[in-house]
């Protein structure tokens, strides 16, 4: 039974958006609904986060999940509730990332990478409590899925890494947006950012979470050929995707963003590494992930048949089994 204190029926979050259109039946409902799951709130680095736990509390397995830019915990809930069902020993920990859904934005520093690494370090720093004799020191594993895998793997590549177990890397950005097989479209998307933040904050604002823009977007990154799956998946956008605290906070993350990939951080990850590519990413693509794999000390590539970038929406199940298959493979093995 879900134990959710803070259904998707209720008031929106103070960062959240109003959908602006009438919701599109949910294809994972049923199965999200079935998950249990408890909010929790913390102070990391001076600043309140909110944090979506899900699965049993008692299960002795633990996985940090890290959104992608502009999201927050429900993109991944697809994902998090096919994975929870085939492996019911895991505990999967969504935080919204400072300055996006529920949690407020950096009271000092920058929402770029470093600044959110720093912040994920801390967050996993306390996912484990100290002494804890069902889940030791170690066994956590991080993962994140686009923006999210930057933030993941420059967190694990820092001086002082935490000590997690491994690394899960969904639709990881192999190589920077401004650099890649989308640049042209990439310049045009910093064009209008770099106008928001030109305009006065509060036009600026509004540019930033104008519905045209939020559906071009989602339109430039939706593959599936389902019509029910695309209107639920631009719904969802249209939820979600202005869930931002403020200017300041976007623009940061998003110049982060497009100025940063996976690759400058792989050499320096010696934990196992699962990468988890999409067929038809035009975003991340295919090659690229081939030479990223290559990068690290060791990784594993799969490849998740016909969809694009958003294979947490378009094939969440797929997702969760390979990553189920990755800790099937980490058990027995020395954290």
């Amino acid at each position: 039974m879900n134990t959710d204190t803070n259904p998707r029926g209720s008031a929106a979050s103070p960062h959240e958006a109003v959908p602006q259109e009438p919701p599109q039946k949910a294809p994972y409902a049923g199965l999200v609904a079935g998950t249990p799951v408890r909010d929790e709130d913390r102070e990391i680095r001076g600043v309140r986060a909110h944090i979506r736990v899900y699965g049993d509390a008692a299960a002795p397995n633990r996985l940090v999940f890290l959104h992608g830019l502009r999201g927050d915990h429900h993109g991944l809930e697809p994902i998090v509730a096919h994975l929870v069902r085939q492996r019911p020993d895991l505990q999967v920990w969504v935080p919204d990332l400072p300055g996006f859904g529920a949690s407020a934005p950096l009271p000092e520093g920058v929402h770029d990478v470093a600044g959110y690494a720093a912040w994920t370090a801390e967050l996993l720093a306390g996912v484990i409590p100290e002494g804890d004799a069902v889940i030791p020191e170690g066994d956590v594993v991080l993962a994140g899925h686009s923006f999210g895998s930057i933030v993941a793997a420059a967190t694990m590549a820092a001086s002082g890494a935490p000590a997690v177990r491994a690394l899960v890397l969904v639709n990881p950005i192999a190589t920077a947006a401004l650099a890649g097989p989308r640049r042209v479209l990439s310049a045009v998307t910093v064009g209008v950012h770099r106008l928001a933040a030109a305009l006065p904050e509060a036009i600026g604002t509004a540019l930033l979470r104008h519905q045209l823009f939020t559906r071009i977007a989602s339109v430039a990154m939706v593959t599936t050929g389902d019509r029910d799956l695309r209107r639920w998946i631009h719904a969802e956008h249209d939820r979600y995707f202005s869930g931002f605290a403020d200017r300041r906070t976007l623009l940061e993350a998003f110049h982060a963003s497009v100025g940063t990939d996976v690759a400058g951080y792989a050499a320096d990850i010696r934990v196992p590494t699962l990468l988890v590519a999409s067929e038809n990413d035009d975003v991340a693509p295919l090659p690229s992930q081939r030479v990223l794999q290559a990068m690290f000390a060791q990784a594993q590539l799969v490849v998740v048949p016909r969809v694009g970038h958003l294979a947490h929406y378009e094939a969440p199940d797929a997702v969760a089994r390979e990553i189920a298959g990755f800790f099937a493979g980490l058990e027995g093995a020395t954290p």
